[in-house]
């Protein structure tokens, strides 16, 4: 099969389109035909060796973690799926080696969900990973019906998804974005407010005492901004800075979760969460795919087709 692949750490140079084994399925495992594939920061972070003394990884190495695509095979002890079902997953394994920039991935059942039938597979590849950890973070979170949100990033891949979570709780939402994507926030039920010097100001000009929770998915000085506006820092998640924890808030890194992507999938399905994505990249572009997700300017997802 084709697939990416990387040898060594670097930057866009090691990233290669080649020719490797297909996988094998384990007992509790799937053979997924790869339609298309979510690009997220992780990707090129892992790229990069960010990743190193966090998880194992073992080159050579086939990139990536999210994944849209149809069941061609199953193990021997799984009940869940059956050749031909379509199915989405965050496939994160214990260690990082067979990813799903591919046309096969072998996936553990534990990763996967049914694809919802409303997302195209662009949309649906762009779910997994953004959705699962938009929706983990907004349960620690819990906004309520009635409470005021502020999402940093909003317009982002995450970001995007987080506001339209928010808003079925009943939550309002402001959330920080580039002006240019001011309006289409506001098609998502979204009040926005540019980022940078004097965002405490501008959302208190929205919200004089300040919001009930916030959500960071941006780092930088967000979770002290945040501090500013929330009175219990209990409220205050971020997917970016790990010190949010010794403010007694809550890191969040998405986990892989077959109920919880199966509700993201039905809110799909019920017409009330969709996926934008910003552009898509044929898998043999993967590298460039990767450059643009790293410049952080897009509005939703970025996603690789397969063959």
């Amino acid at each position: 099969m084709k697939a990416i692949v990387i040898r060594q750490y670097g930057g866009p140079e090691v990233v290669e389109y080649t020719e490797v084994p297909d996988p094998k399925v384990g007992p509790d495992s799937v053979l997924v035909r790869v339609r298309a594939v979510g690009v997220n920061p992780v990707d090129w972070k892992i790229r990069e060796g960010r990743l190193d003394g966090i998880m194992d990884v073992h080159f050579p190495l086939v990139m990536g973690w999210d994944v849209a695509g149809e069941v061609q095979a199953v193990g021997g002890a799984v009940t869940e799926f059956a050749p031909g079902d379509e199915v989405i997953g965050y496939v994160r394994k214990d260690a990082v080696e067979h990813g799903t920039y591919a046309q096969l991935v072998s996936a553990p059942v534990r990763t996967l969900a049914r694809k919802p039938a409303a997302l195209d597979w662009a949309q649906a590849a762009g779910l997994p990973l953004a959705g699962l950890t938009a929706y983990q973070a907004l349960r620690a979170l819990a906004p309520e019906k009635g409470e005021t949100l502020l999402v940093h990033a909003a317009a982002g891949g995450v970001g995007s998804l987080a506001v339209q979570i928010a808003r079925v709780a009943g939550a309002r939402v402001i959330g920080t974005a580039r002006e240019r994507n001011h309006a289409w926030l506001r098609t998502l039920g979204v009040e926005p407010v540019t980022h940078g010097p004097g965002l405490v100001d501008r959302v208190r000009a929205l919200a004089p005492d300040g919001v009930d929770a916030a959500l960071d998915l941006v780092g930088g000085d967000a979770v002290e901004t945040s501090a500013q506006l929330v009175a219990d820092p209990a409220r205050i998640a971020s997917v970016s800075d790990f010190g949010v924890r010794a403010r007694g808030g809550h890191y969040v890194w998405g986990r892989p979760d077959a109920a919880d992507l199966a509700a993201l999938a039905d809110l799909a399905d019920r017409g009330l969460l969709t996926v934008p994505v910003a552009s898509t990249f044929p898998l043999a572009q993967a590298a460039s795919a990767q450059a643009l997700n790293a410049e952080g300017r897009t509005r939703g997802k970025i996603v690789l087709l397969v063959d």
